[in-house]
Protein backbone atom coordinates (compact mmCIF):
# COMPACT_ATOMS: atom_id res chain seq x y z
CA UNK A 1 0.00 0.00 0.00
CA UNK A 2 3.11 2.50 0.83
CA UNK A 3 4.75 1.37 -2.30
CA UNK A 4 1.79 2.49 -4.12
CA UNK A 5 1.19 5.49 -2.37
CA UNK A 6 5.41 6.61 -3.12
CA UNK A 7 4.15 5.90 -6.62
CA UNK A 8 1.63 8.22 -7.32
CA UNK A 9 3.25 11.03 -5.45
CA UNK A 10 5.64 10.04 -7.59
CA UNK A 11 3.89 10.15 -10.68
CA UNK A 12 2.56 13.76 -9.58
CA UNK A 13 5.94 15.04 -8.95
CA UNK A 14 7.08 14.05 -12.62
CA UNK A 15 3.76 15.91 -13.42
CA UNK A 16 4.14 19.22 -11.57
CA UNK A 17 7.92 19.62 -12.83
CA UNK A 18 6.59 18.90 -16.25
CA UNK A 19 3.94 21.61 -15.75
CA UNK A 20 6.51 23.67 -14.17
CA UNK A 21 9.05 23.27 -16.81
CA UNK A 22 6.73 23.76 -19.55
CA UNK A 23 5.47 27.27 -17.89
CA UNK A 24 8.58 28.40 -18.01
CA UNK A 25 9.32 27.38 -21.66
CA UNK A 26 6.19 29.65 -22.16
CA UNK A 27 6.52 32.76 -19.92
CA UNK A 28 9.55 34.92 -19.83
CA UNK A 29 10.17 37.90 -18.10
CA UNK A 30 12.21 40.36 -20.40
CA UNK A 31 14.06 42.76 -17.45
CA UNK A 32 15.92 45.73 -18.20
CA UNK A 33 14.37 46.51 -21.40
CA UNK A 34 13.64 50.11 -22.86
CA UNK A 35 10.40 50.13 -25.21
CA UNK A 36 9.75 51.36 -28.34
CA UNK A 37 6.03 49.79 -28.79
CA UNK A 38 5.13 51.25 -32.35
CA UNK A 39 2.12 53.98 -31.26
CA UNK A 40 4.15 56.59 -29.46
CA UNK A 41 7.23 58.17 -30.81
CA UNK A 42 8.86 57.56 -27.31
CA UNK A 43 10.70 55.53 -25.84
CA UNK A 44 9.77 53.45 -22.77
CA UNK A 45 12.74 53.37 -20.23
CA UNK A 46 13.49 50.66 -17.85
CA UNK A 47 10.79 47.91 -17.98
CA UNK A 48 9.62 44.32 -18.02
CA UNK A 49 7.55 42.93 -20.37
CA UNK A 50 5.99 39.42 -19.27
CA UNK A 51 4.57 37.09 -22.09
CA UNK A 52 3.12 34.47 -21.00
CA UNK A 53 1.26 31.36 -23.88
CA UNK A 54 2.67 32.94 -26.30
CA UNK A 55 1.04 36.68 -25.87
CA UNK A 56 2.24 39.92 -24.11
CA UNK A 57 0.68 39.36 -20.60
CA UNK A 58 1.90 43.03 -19.31
CA UNK A 59 4.45 45.50 -19.11
CA UNK A 60 5.74 47.10 -16.02
CA UNK A 61 8.46 49.59 -14.92
CA UNK A 62 11.05 49.33 -11.76
CA UNK A 63 11.79 46.22 -10.65
CA UNK A 64 8.48 44.18 -10.57
CA UNK A 65 8.47 41.01 -8.32
CA UNK A 66 9.02 38.08 -11.05
CA UNK A 67 7.27 34.28 -10.40
CA UNK A 68 9.78 31.60 -10.43
CA UNK A 69 7.16 30.30 -13.24
CA UNK A 70 9.09 32.99 -15.40
CA UNK A 71 12.41 32.74 -17.05
CA UNK A 72 13.96 35.50 -16.94
CA UNK A 73 15.84 37.24 -20.01
CA UNK A 74 17.63 40.12 -18.99
CA UNK A 75 17.72 42.59 -22.24
CA UNK A 76 20.73 44.86 -20.44
CA UNK A 77 19.11 48.44 -21.58
CA UNK A 78 18.80 47.62 -25.26
CA UNK A 79 15.75 48.23 -27.40
CA UNK A 80 12.83 45.86 -27.72
CA UNK A 81 10.15 47.08 -30.29
CA UNK A 82 7.40 44.98 -32.84
CA UNK A 83 8.91 42.39 -34.98
CA UNK A 84 8.81 44.02 -38.54
CA UNK A 85 6.27 42.67 -41.47
CA UNK A 86 7.61 41.28 -45.06
CA UNK A 87 3.99 41.73 -47.04
CA UNK A 88 5.77 41.07 -50.36
CA UNK A 89 8.02 38.13 -49.70
CA UNK A 90 8.53 34.61 -51.74
CA UNK A 91 9.33 32.32 -48.94
CA UNK A 92 8.91 28.43 -49.24
CA UNK A 93 11.82 26.75 -47.54
CA UNK A 94 12.49 26.63 -44.08
CA UNK A 95 15.94 28.11 -44.48
CA UNK A 96 14.24 31.03 -45.62
CA UNK A 97 11.84 31.68 -42.90
CA UNK A 98 14.71 31.48 -40.40
CA UNK A 99 16.37 33.89 -42.18
CA UNK A 100 13.47 36.14 -42.76
CA UNK A 101 13.45 35.66 -38.26
CA UNK A 102 17.41 36.25 -38.25
CA UNK A 103 16.51 39.77 -39.80
CA UNK A 104 14.17 41.22 -37.56
CA UNK A 105 10.74 39.78 -39.94
CA UNK A 106 7.95 38.08 -37.73
CA UNK A 107 5.12 38.29 -39.67
CA UNK A 108 5.30 37.54 -43.89
CA UNK A 109 2.93 38.20 -46.31
CA UNK A 110 3.45 35.94 -49.55
CA UNK A 111 3.44 37.50 -53.25
CA UNK A 112 2.96 33.91 -54.53
CA UNK A 113 5.08 30.49 -54.72
CA UNK A 114 5.60 27.86 -56.96
CA UNK A 115 3.00 25.13 -55.14
CA UNK A 116 1.25 26.13 -51.68
CA UNK A 117 4.18 26.09 -49.79
CA UNK A 118 3.26 29.02 -47.62
CA UNK A 119 0.31 27.17 -46.65
CA UNK A 120 2.40 24.52 -45.25
CA UNK A 121 4.57 27.44 -43.67
CA UNK A 122 1.94 28.80 -42.39
CA UNK A 123 0.15 26.14 -40.36
CA UNK A 124 4.11 25.04 -39.16
CA UNK A 125 4.33 28.10 -37.39
CA UNK A 126 0.63 28.17 -36.26
CA UNK A 127 1.28 24.66 -35.23
CA UNK A 128 4.23 25.88 -33.22
CA UNK A 129 6.39 23.41 -35.13
CA UNK A 130 8.58 26.44 -36.29
CA UNK A 131 8.70 29.34 -34.36
CA UNK A 132 7.69 31.22 -36.84
CA UNK A 133 7.18 33.96 -39.29
CA UNK A 134 3.37 33.96 -38.91
CA UNK A 135 2.48 33.94 -43.13
CA UNK A 136 -0.21 35.00 -45.07
CA UNK A 137 -0.70 32.78 -47.70
CA UNK A 138 -0.95 33.65 -51.47
CA UNK A 139 -0.30 30.25 -53.07
CA UNK A 140 -0.51 30.61 -56.54
CA UNK A 141 -0.01 33.67 -58.90
CA UNK A 142 -3.18 34.77 -61.08
CA UNK A 143 -1.07 35.26 -64.50
CA UNK A 144 -2.16 34.63 -67.89
CA UNK A 145 0.49 31.78 -68.17
CA UNK A 146 1.06 29.50 -65.60
CA UNK A 147 4.15 27.48 -67.08
CA UNK A 148 5.59 25.28 -64.44
CA UNK A 149 3.18 26.60 -61.64
CA UNK A 150 0.91 23.78 -63.11
CA UNK A 151 2.25 20.84 -61.11
CA UNK A 152 1.03 22.12 -58.05
CA UNK A 153 -2.33 21.10 -58.16
CA UNK A 154 -3.77 18.49 -60.27
CA UNK A 155 -6.95 21.05 -61.33
CA UNK A 156 -4.41 23.35 -62.52
CA UNK A 157 -3.64 21.21 -65.78
CA UNK A 158 -6.56 22.46 -67.46
CA UNK A 159 -5.63 26.14 -67.53
CA UNK A 160 -2.36 24.76 -68.74
CA UNK A 161 -3.26 27.21 -71.92
CA UNK A 162 -3.88 30.25 -70.52
CA UNK A 163 -5.48 31.99 -67.34
CA UNK A 164 -7.66 35.13 -69.10
CA UNK A 165 -11.31 34.47 -69.37
CA UNK A 166 -13.43 35.25 -66.95
CA UNK A 167 -13.81 31.21 -66.37
CA UNK A 168 -10.59 30.54 -65.77
CA UNK A 169 -9.54 34.17 -63.68
CA UNK A 170 -12.12 32.70 -61.31
CA UNK A 171 -11.45 28.81 -61.13
CA UNK A 172 -8.04 29.75 -60.64
CA UNK A 173 -8.84 31.93 -57.83
CA UNK A 174 -11.48 29.27 -56.60
CA UNK A 175 -8.55 26.64 -56.65
CA UNK A 176 -6.58 28.95 -54.67
CA UNK A 177 -9.06 29.50 -51.64
CA UNK A 178 -9.39 25.56 -51.79
CA UNK A 179 -5.62 24.90 -50.77
CA UNK A 180 -6.71 27.54 -47.68
CA UNK A 181 -4.84 30.82 -49.26
CA UNK A 182 -5.27 34.61 -47.53
CA UNK A 183 -4.95 36.33 -49.89
CA UNK A 184 -4.74 36.57 -54.27
CA UNK A 185 -1.84 37.47 -55.92
CA UNK A 186 -2.22 39.02 -59.20
CA UNK A 187 -0.58 40.87 -61.48
CA UNK A 188 -1.54 44.63 -63.54
CA UNK A 189 1.61 44.62 -65.86
CA UNK A 190 4.84 43.33 -66.76
CA UNK A 191 7.81 42.28 -65.02
CA UNK A 192 11.00 44.40 -64.47
CA UNK A 193 13.19 41.73 -63.47
CA UNK A 194 13.00 40.23 -67.00
CA UNK A 195 14.94 41.54 -69.96
CA UNK A 196 12.29 40.66 -72.71
CA UNK A 197 9.04 42.32 -70.98
CA UNK A 198 9.11 45.82 -70.24
CA UNK A 199 7.05 46.41 -66.61
CA UNK A 200 4.91 49.52 -67.77
CA UNK A 201 3.15 47.23 -70.12
CA UNK A 202 -0.32 46.69 -69.16
CA UNK A 203 -1.51 42.87 -68.62
CA UNK A 204 -5.04 42.43 -67.09
CA UNK A 205 -7.93 44.85 -68.24
CA UNK A 206 -9.75 46.72 -65.60
CA UNK A 207 -12.71 43.99 -66.52
CA UNK A 208 -10.38 41.26 -65.72
CA UNK A 209 -8.78 42.25 -62.46
CA UNK A 210 -12.49 43.01 -61.30
CA UNK A 211 -13.38 39.51 -61.99
CA UNK A 212 -10.42 38.00 -59.92
CA UNK A 213 -11.23 41.10 -56.85
CA UNK A 214 -14.92 39.92 -57.08
CA UNK A 215 -13.89 36.00 -57.16
CA UNK A 216 -11.98 36.60 -54.32
CA UNK A 217 -14.44 38.54 -52.46
CA UNK A 218 -16.47 35.71 -52.44
CA UNK A 219 -14.06 33.75 -50.05
CA UNK A 220 -13.57 36.60 -48.39
CA UNK A 221 -9.81 37.09 -49.37
CA UNK A 222 -8.17 40.09 -50.52
CA UNK A 223 -6.01 40.98 -53.82
CA UNK A 224 -2.52 42.31 -53.92
CA UNK A 225 -1.81 43.19 -57.56
CA UNK A 226 1.58 43.65 -58.84
CA UNK A 227 1.79 46.42 -60.99
CA UNK A 228 4.85 49.27 -61.78
CA UNK A 229 3.16 50.87 -64.97
CA UNK A 230 0.30 53.76 -64.58
CA UNK A 231 -2.61 52.13 -66.86
CA UNK A 232 -2.35 48.27 -65.29
CA UNK A 233 -1.85 49.97 -61.77
CA UNK A 234 -5.15 52.28 -62.11
CA UNK A 235 -7.29 49.61 -63.44
CA UNK A 236 -6.05 47.70 -60.03
CA UNK A 237 -7.16 50.19 -58.07
CA UNK A 238 -10.10 50.78 -59.85
CA UNK A 239 -11.20 47.17 -59.93
CA UNK A 240 -11.07 47.40 -55.99
CA UNK A 241 -7.20 45.61 -55.35
CA UNK A 242 -5.95 46.42 -51.69
CA UNK A 243 -2.75 47.41 -52.19
CA UNK A 244 -0.48 48.40 -55.51
CA UNK A 245 2.83 46.11 -54.94
CA UNK A 246 6.40 48.19 -56.84
CA UNK A 247 3.97 51.06 -58.74
CA UNK A 248 6.96 52.59 -60.15
CA UNK A 249 5.64 54.39 -62.56
CA UNK A 250 2.25 55.84 -60.89
CA UNK A 251 0.72 59.39 -61.38
CA UNK A 252 -0.18 61.81 -59.29
CA UNK A 253 -3.87 61.26 -60.45
CA UNK A 254 -3.37 57.68 -59.62
CA UNK A 255 -2.30 58.19 -55.69
CA UNK A 256 -4.66 60.74 -55.55
CA UNK A 257 -7.18 57.53 -56.26
CA UNK A 258 -4.99 55.47 -54.27
CA UNK A 259 -5.61 58.00 -51.35
CA UNK A 260 -9.38 58.47 -51.72
CA UNK A 261 -9.79 54.83 -51.76
CA UNK A 262 -7.37 53.81 -49.27
CA UNK A 263 -5.72 52.05 -51.58
CA UNK A 264 -2.01 50.49 -49.95
CA UNK A 265 1.47 50.63 -51.71
CA UNK A 266 3.92 48.32 -50.94
CA UNK A 267 6.87 49.74 -53.33
CA UNK A 268 9.60 47.04 -52.35
CA UNK A 269 12.25 49.77 -53.10
CA UNK A 270 15.36 47.41 -51.91
CA UNK A 271 14.57 44.34 -54.27
CA UNK A 272 14.55 47.55 -57.57
CA UNK A 273 17.57 49.03 -55.79
CA UNK A 274 18.81 45.61 -56.60
CA UNK A 275 18.73 46.17 -60.06
CA UNK A 276 21.94 47.97 -60.16
CA UNK A 277 23.91 45.44 -59.07
CA UNK A 278 26.44 43.69 -61.75
CA UNK A 279 25.16 40.30 -61.35
CA UNK A 280 22.20 41.40 -63.44
CA UNK A 281 21.48 41.06 -67.06
CA UNK A 282 22.61 44.38 -68.85
CA UNK A 283 19.04 45.44 -69.99
CA UNK A 284 18.39 45.22 -66.11
CA UNK A 285 21.18 47.31 -64.97
CA UNK A 286 20.34 50.16 -67.17
CA UNK A 287 16.13 49.93 -66.40
CA UNK A 288 17.20 49.97 -63.28
CA UNK A 289 18.88 53.73 -63.59
CA UNK A 290 15.39 55.05 -64.13
CA UNK A 291 13.22 52.66 -62.44
CA UNK A 292 14.65 53.52 -59.19
CA UNK A 293 14.83 57.36 -59.17
CA UNK A 294 11.18 56.81 -60.62
CA UNK A 295 10.39 54.89 -57.87
CA UNK A 296 11.92 57.11 -55.16
CA UNK A 297 10.04 59.91 -56.50
CA UNK A 298 6.52 58.38 -56.34
CA UNK A 299 7.36 57.05 -52.62
CA UNK A 300 8.02 60.60 -51.28
CA UNK A 301 5.00 61.59 -53.51
CA UNK A 302 2.82 58.76 -51.80
CA UNK A 303 4.06 59.56 -48.45
CA UNK A 304 3.61 63.15 -48.43
CA UNK A 305 -0.32 63.11 -49.72
CA UNK A 306 -0.83 60.11 -47.18
CA UNK A 307 -1.44 56.94 -49.16
CA UNK A 308 -0.72 54.30 -46.97
CA UNK A 309 2.80 52.55 -47.32
CA UNK A 310 4.02 48.88 -46.19
CA UNK A 311 7.14 47.13 -46.20
CA UNK A 312 8.13 44.59 -48.63
CA UNK A 313 11.46 43.34 -50.08
CA UNK A 314 10.47 41.32 -52.43
CA UNK A 315 12.55 38.06 -52.73
CA UNK A 316 13.87 34.51 -51.39
CA UNK A 317 15.92 35.45 -48.09
CA UNK A 318 18.40 33.11 -50.12
CA UNK A 319 21.78 33.70 -48.62
CA UNK A 320 23.20 35.43 -51.42
CA UNK A 321 20.79 38.32 -51.07
CA UNK A 322 20.62 41.07 -48.58
CA UNK A 323 17.32 42.60 -49.15
CA UNK A 324 15.72 42.82 -46.30
CA UNK A 325 13.17 44.77 -44.59
CA UNK A 326 15.44 46.81 -42.54
CA UNK A 327 17.25 48.08 -45.53
CA UNK A 328 13.97 49.27 -46.79
CA UNK A 329 12.78 50.91 -43.65
CA UNK A 330 16.68 52.74 -43.88
CA UNK A 331 15.58 54.11 -47.65
CA UNK A 332 12.62 55.37 -46.40
CA UNK A 333 13.90 57.51 -43.75
CA UNK A 334 16.75 59.25 -46.48
CA UNK A 335 13.57 59.95 -48.76
CA UNK A 336 11.95 62.23 -46.09
CA UNK A 337 10.04 59.57 -43.51
CA UNK A 338 10.89 60.69 -39.51
CA UNK A 339 12.46 57.36 -38.37
CA UNK A 340 9.35 56.94 -36.20
CA UNK A 341 6.80 56.96 -39.84
CA UNK A 342 9.36 54.64 -41.34
CA UNK A 343 9.12 52.06 -38.09
CA UNK A 344 5.54 52.13 -38.33
CA UNK A 345 5.66 51.34 -42.05
CA UNK A 346 7.12 47.85 -40.77
CA UNK A 347 4.96 47.47 -37.85
CA UNK A 348 1.37 48.73 -37.53
CA UNK A 349 1.00 50.26 -40.56
CA UNK A 350 1.94 46.82 -42.07
CA UNK A 351 -0.06 44.84 -39.54
CA UNK A 352 -3.30 47.25 -40.55
CA UNK A 353 -3.05 46.16 -44.19
CA UNK A 354 -2.84 42.67 -42.93
CA UNK A 355 -5.75 43.43 -40.81
CA UNK A 356 -4.15 42.26 -38.16
CA UNK A 357 -3.44 45.04 -36.34
CA UNK A 358 -5.78 44.14 -32.83
CA UNK A 359 -3.00 40.94 -32.39
CA UNK A 360 0.38 41.85 -33.46
CA UNK A 361 2.92 44.84 -34.79
CA UNK A 362 2.50 46.02 -31.35
CA UNK A 363 3.98 46.07 -27.62
CA UNK A 364 0.69 46.06 -25.84
CA UNK A 365 -0.68 43.59 -23.30
CA UNK A 366 -3.03 40.64 -25.16
CA UNK A 367 -1.34 40.97 -28.23
CA UNK A 368 1.19 38.31 -30.18
CA UNK A 369 4.83 37.95 -28.14
CA UNK A 370 5.65 39.08 -32.05
CA UNK A 371 9.38 41.02 -30.43
CA UNK A 372 12.58 42.15 -31.44
CA UNK A 373 16.04 43.76 -30.04
CA UNK A 374 18.33 46.39 -31.17
CA UNK A 375 20.89 47.95 -30.03
CA UNK A 376 20.53 51.56 -30.25
CA UNK A 377 17.21 53.76 -30.33
CA UNK A 378 15.45 53.10 -33.52
CA UNK A 379 13.48 56.41 -33.29
CA UNK A 380 17.12 58.34 -33.21
CA UNK A 381 19.47 55.38 -34.85
CA UNK A 382 17.41 53.56 -37.61
CA UNK A 383 20.49 51.81 -38.21
CA UNK A 384 20.24 49.87 -35.50
CA UNK A 385 18.06 47.97 -37.27
CA UNK A 386 20.74 45.92 -38.93
CA UNK A 387 21.83 44.68 -36.16
CA UNK A 388 18.97 42.36 -34.29
CA UNK A 389 20.19 40.56 -31.00
CA UNK A 390 16.74 38.51 -30.25
CA UNK A 391 13.83 37.42 -32.12
CA UNK A 392 10.70 36.32 -30.44
CA UNK A 393 7.71 34.90 -32.43
CA UNK A 394 4.70 34.00 -30.92
CA UNK A 395 5.93 34.01 -27.46
CA UNK A 396 8.83 32.10 -28.76
CA UNK A 397 13.04 32.40 -28.30
CA UNK A 398 14.06 32.48 -32.09
CA UNK A 399 16.79 34.12 -32.00
CA UNK A 400 18.91 35.00 -29.26
CA UNK A 401 22.47 36.78 -29.24
CA UNK A 402 23.20 38.09 -26.13
CA UNK A 403 24.33 38.36 -23.16
CA UNK A 404 28.00 38.27 -25.01
CA UNK A 405 29.45 38.18 -21.57
CA UNK A 406 30.98 34.89 -20.45
CA UNK A 407 29.56 33.88 -16.83
CA UNK A 408 32.03 32.59 -14.08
Amino acid sequence: MYRAIRRQIGAWTILLLAQFSAAQENSFALINANIFNGVDNEIIENATVFVKDGRIERLAGGNPAIAATYTVVDLEGNYLMPGMFDVHTHISTLDQAQRALESGVTTIRTASVSAYQDVALRELARSGAIPGPDVQAAGVFVTPNLGGTVLADPRLAELAGGVNTDEELRRLVKINADRGVDVIKTRGTQRAGLPDTDPRQQVYTEHQLRVIVDEAARHDLPVLVHAHGNEGARAAVLAGARSIEHGTYLTSQTLTLMEERGTWLVPTYVTMDEMNEEQYNYVLRLRGKHMVPQLEKVIREAHAMGVKIATGADNYYDAESINRISIEVEHFVRMGMSNFEALQTATVNSAELLQVDDQTGQIKPGFEADLILVPGNPLTNIEALQDVLMVMSNGRMAVKRIPFSVSE
